[in-house]
């Protein structure tokens, strides 16, 4: 298998990029195995953040390096919390405190409407000059109090109409094939093929 590293430490996104490259064989490793220090997310997008933590992480294991920046854009918070999601509550925020402060800040609003990004980058090595870039969005809308205990971040709160259930509530199967990240992974895993 070749070994591919991932660019976070996240649990729910080693979980789900494991899943959906190890038929290719590709074995993903966190970061936190190379000890790769975190870098700071200076980007002002999900593309520059991704490039950002990619080349990061090349450059202090040795070895191929994805990195998935993504989050959640509420179009009643102009686009807000955006590449800021992981953090909306402030530094070493969970994702329960991140859930109650989008909660709070639409609780006057029937504007509802979402999406997730996806931004992927694949990165052969840290100076690799044409680094695969994959970006998807998965619509949806915000509940006004959490549903279902799968996935992580927001997905207690992310309504998807035409399933009738949150993306916690979907078979992770299911969801993988469905969302801003399963479907930037199908391009990335075309662009590799």
């Amino acid at each position: 298998m070749a070994k591919l590293i991932l660019a976070s430490g996240n649990k729910g996104k080693l979980r789900e990029f494991s899943e959906m490259m190890a038929p290719l064989g590709w074995d993903v490793e966190a970061q936190g195995a190379y000890s790769v220090p975190d870098i700071e997310e200076t980007g002002l997008t999900f593309v520059e953040n991704a490039i950002l933590k990619a080349r990061n992480c090349c450059k202090h294991t040795g070895f191929a390096a994805l990195a998935d920046d993504s989050g959640i854009e509420v179009d009643a918070l102009n686009g807000q919390p955006g590449i800021y999601s992981a953090r909306f509550s402030g530094p070493g925020a969970t994702d329960a405190d991140n859930n109650a402060t989008l909660l709070r800040k639409l609780q006057d609003s029937d504007v509802r409407s979402a999406r997730y990004h996806c931004v992927l980058v694949f990165m052969r090595h840290a100076n690799d000059p044409v680094p695969l870039i994959c970006h998807a969005a998965w619509e949806g809308s915000i509940l006004h109090a959490p549903q279902g205990d799968g996935g992580f971040g927001y997905d207690p709160l992310f309504w998807l109409e035409e399933h009738q259930c949150t993306a916690a509530q979907l078979d992770s199967v299911v969801k993988n094939r469905l969302s801003h990240r399963g479907r930037a992974m199908n391009q990335l895993l075309q662009a590799l093929s």
